[in-house]
């Protein structure tokens, strides 16, 4: 390990007095024999790479705005090109070989350069390269992978942040690319908060990022700058980190040591913090009750008593905020929670270049619905300590060797805060209540340690988001824009595009949009996870590409058939169905076919989701001899088994039965797979059960044009109460028990209010020998909910179907007259959508690449 200091200023510091005048300390000057390291500037790559010069010309240099272009990243990745060519020229000059290509070490600021860069160079497969990244978070493996010597004949390539600057050294590096870039822990003076700062590096750290190179041959340095920046604009040394960081820790150490003023401490120091700084800190101290007011009353706002809160802080090894929420988890209960959080100051996650979205959907299934860091670490501490700890990381893309480290910590702490009589307490097994209690007392510690510093989401515009998703569920639906012309061609690329976050159930394409639906894999109502894995793909700033045919090839497969005004037209693709239709423009979200004749009927209820959240089918006369026909048909007919592998959402056909009776077949469809057995779901009655993978069996062709009889229901007007939040994940298990006793295995009455995103939101009806009792109004009563106001949608909805069911009453509902000339036009469009499908999935064309977002 090396550094590099400003020996003046230590010099200076340590000098001594001699007859009147400040003498410095003695320097003294070891010169090492490293081989010689040639320096080149963007000055001297004028004539190498002029083609990229000019490209860079465009985005000049800037102290005050430090980035980098794509330009820049071009030309870096021009110079690795170029290695070959000017190594071949001293082949013969050195007597060098292929298989000693020098490896090259490249310098960025941050991990998102470094997914770029790497992506960038995936994409000169003829160049031979192995390409690695370092930086604080990549695996033991992978950091191994740094030391080993490439294959013969291909060049290694490092990626690194400035943890290569000193901390690691790679004794193989021929050429260093330093883009002068580094980003520094800063306090925003505001908030007192601290972030990493996109800076310009010192030249001090640039030199040390230049003797990485030299070690074992004559190397190369190429700074990504000017020379004229380097030498008026690039600063000498860093700024330190005394007039950066916030003095917090040292202004307790300061206290508990009793060492007097630390204003007067702290002026001595070697790079004293200003007055202002000082100040700042002992307000924050006494905002969050480390310090409170001097009983002399001088100096108040540099200065202060310590109290009992900031004798604990000063001993505990974590930040302040931490330290506080530790004390207020022994306060509140949740001690041992606290602790593990105040070790997870570092992280424990795997981000493999190839499996980011993995990564993030393990830490999405640790939160468990909350938006916490911090829960999903608790979580995901305490499954660890009852798993086969190898096996179980490399599932979860979780570093072992890091969770382990913070085992030990974790005892050190407790070991601690024991001191101040703070001791963990023995849990009991806990229950569904106890969980999700505890859960919200945590979150209420953490915002409790951390006032002021967190923010508060704000109401969110109902209307505007329906306008956003064109009526679609935002739980389940994102939105990718920048579409090219004839959209609907590239719908496979699009479901191809996503796989990895889930598995896509439909495309709504809609001039240059496309909205992504998924399938719900699970009972929870909230957000979908592979929604969250979507919007994580945005943030990355990725653009997705596709790779797009020209419009007048389109156009000209269409023949003498004008078909401009499919250019952004409306398109519906339904894998569940393997259908692709065309939308009409005024086609209307409620069809009178599937409607019920009359706004009140009878449900029998079989499954609840949660709380005003089940499914159900009508139990009129006409419907329940529908489902007997169809059970009738399917149980008649000769069953195969299922042939394809299995998968969720499939269809099939399903055994089940009540109790004694003999089992029949019913039509379903797969919801998890687990090990030799499934679970699937009865699409005609609503209810779930776990059934062996083999008594499975395919689903005739000819039973799909029945409709499914199976309907999702959900309760209007209530939500949970602030009971049933705390004491579950919204609903309590009481409210949870009390309405499955209420409801589950019963015919009742509902009355439809709207239907939005294909769930019909209604009333729930009780009979009783007097009158029609509200189940929701008995929630009401009892505690577990309160009443809600329906949202933009929903009232919308009900205005439309309140006057349908009028008009169908009175009579006067007419279908749309042009009906028969609109389904004549789609029929058209239908047919021409397929021919153009057809004709290139099977022709090899050419094709440009265009992005989306």
């Amino acid at each position: 390990m090396s550094a590099t200091i400003n020996c003046r200023q230590f010099a200076e510091y340590f000098g001594t007095l001699v007859r009147g005048k400040m003498n410095p300390a003695y320097m003294f000057e070891v010169p090492g024999a490293p081989y010689a390291i040639e320096e080149f500037y963007l000055d001297n790559l004028q004539n190498f790479l002029h083609f990229l010069m000019f490209l860079y010309q465009v985005d000049s240099l800037h102290l005050d705005d430090p980035h980098i272009s794509v330009e820049m990243y071009n030309l870096a990745i021009g110079l690795i090109q170029s290695f070959d060519e000017m190594e071949g020229k001293s082949e013969k000059e050195d007597g060098m070989i292929l298989s000693e290509r020098g490896s090259v070490l490249v310098f960025l600021p941050g991990i998102n350069e470094i997914c770029y860069m790497q992506e960038a160079l995936s994409k000169l497969v003829h160049k031979r390269l192995q390409v690695y990244s370092l930086h604080s978070t990549v695996t033991m493996e992978e950091q191994n992978g740094v030391f080993l010597s490439p294959v013969p004949g291909y060049r290694k390539v490092i990626l690194s942040t400035n943890i290569a600057e000193s901390s690691v050294t790679v004794p193989d590096v021929k050429y260093v690319i330093d883009f002068c870039l580094v980003r520094h822990l800063v306090c925003d003076q505001d908030t007192n908060c601290q972030s990493l700062r996109l800076t310009w590096a010192s030249k001090t750290n640039c030199n040390q990022r230049k003797g990485r190179a030299g070690r074992v041959s004559k190397g190369y340095c190429y700074r990504l700058v000017t020379k004229e920046f380097w030498n008026n604009e690039i600063p000498e040394y860093m700024t330190p980190e005394m007039l950066l960081a916030p003095l917090s820790s040292i202004m307790l150490k300061v206290k508990l040591l009793n060492m007097g003023d630390p204003r007067s401490l702290l002026s001595a120091a070697l790079s004293p913090p200003n007055i202002g700084n000082i100040v700042r800190t002992v307000l924050q101290l006494k905002e969050m009750g480390a310090l409170s007011v001097k009983s002399d009353g001088k100096g108040q706002n540099e200065d202060g008593e310590l109290t009992f809160l900031g004798r604990v802080l000063a001993h505990l090894p974590v930040d302040l905020y931490l330290g506080k929420m530790i004390v207020l988890g022994h306060v509140f209960g949740c001690l041992d929670e606290c602790l593990i959080i105040g070790e997870s100051n570092f992280s424990v996650y795997i981000f493999p270049s190839l499996n980011a979205i993995f990564h993030f959907r393990s830490k999405l299934a640790f939160a468990r619905g909350t938006p916490s860091d911090s829960i999903a670490f608790v979580n995901a501490f305490k499954v660890m300590c009852s798993q086969d700890e190898l096996d179980w990381g490399r599932e979860n893309f979780i570093q072992i060797k890091r969770i382990r480290e913070v085992a030990e910590l974790y005892e050190d702490l407790k070991n601690r805060a024991s001191q101040f009589n703070m001791h963990v307490q023995a849990n009991n097994e806990p229950d569904y209540t106890s969980i999700h209690r505890l859960q919200f007392i945590l979150q209420v510690v953490i915002a409790g340690a951390y006032y002021p510093n967190y923010f508060i989401q704000g109401e969110i515009d109902e209307d505007l988001a329906s306008r956003e998703l064109n009526g679609l569920n935002p739980r389940t639906t994102v939105v990718l824009r920048n579409l090219p012309p004839y959209s609907f061609l590239y719908y496979k690329q699009l479901q191809s595009l996503f796989r990895l976050c889930g598995q896509v159930k439909s495309i709504s394409f809609e001039s240059s949009r496309a909205y992504m639906e998924f399938y719900r894999t699970s009972k929870d109502s909230g957000v979908l996870p592979e929604v969250s894995l979507a919007l994580l793909l945005a943030q990355q700033g990725r653009p997705m590409e596709l790779s797009v045919y020209p419009i007048e090839q389109i156009e000209k497969c269409a023949g003498n058939r004008n078909i401009t005004h499919m250019k952004y037209t409306r398109v519906n693709v339904d894998f569940q169905n393997q259908s692709i239709c065309p939308v009409g423009v005024v086609s209307s979200t409620i069809d009178p076919d599937k409607l019920p004749p009359n706004r009140l009927f009878v449900v029998n209820i079989t499954e609840v989701v949660e709380v005003g959240h089940f499914w159900g089918f009508q139990a009129d006369e006409a419907s329940l001899e529908k489902q007997r026909h169809l059970t009738a048909d399917i149980n008649k007919r000769t069953l195969h088994p299922v042939t394809v592998s299995l998968y969720p959402n499939l269809l099939c056909v399903a055994p089940y039965s009540e109790l004694n009776e003999q089992s029949l077949y019913y039509r379903a469809k797969i919801l998890h797979m687990r090990g030799n057995t499934v679970e699937v779901f009865f699409l005609d009655f609503g209810n779930a059960a776990v059934v062996a993978s083999s008594s499975l069996r395919e689903l005739p062709s000819d039973l799909l044009i029945h409709p499914f009889q199976a309907q999702e229901f959900q309760l209007i007007g209530i939500r949970p109460s602030a009971q049933s939040i705390i004491m579950g994940n919204q609903w309590s298990s009481r409210a949870r028990d009390r309405f499955i006793m209420l409801v589950k295995g019963k015919s009742l009455i509902v009355s439809l209010y709207s239907i939005l995103h294909n769930v019909m939101r209604v009333q729930l009806l009780i009979n009783t020998e007097t009158t029609n009792t509200s189940v929701a109004d008995i929630l009401v009563e009892e505690g577990h909910a309160v009443i809600a106001e329906e949202s933009f949608d929903s009232k919308q909805n009900h205005d439309a179907l309140m006057s349908l069911y009028k008009d169908m009453e009175t009579g006067s509902y007419v279908p749309n007259a042009a009906s028969s000339s609109w389904k004549d036009r789609k029929r058209e469009d239908k047919d021409l959508i397929d021919s153009l499908l057809a004709h290139f999935s099977k022709s090899d064309q050419s094709f440009s690449r265009t992005k989306a977002r």
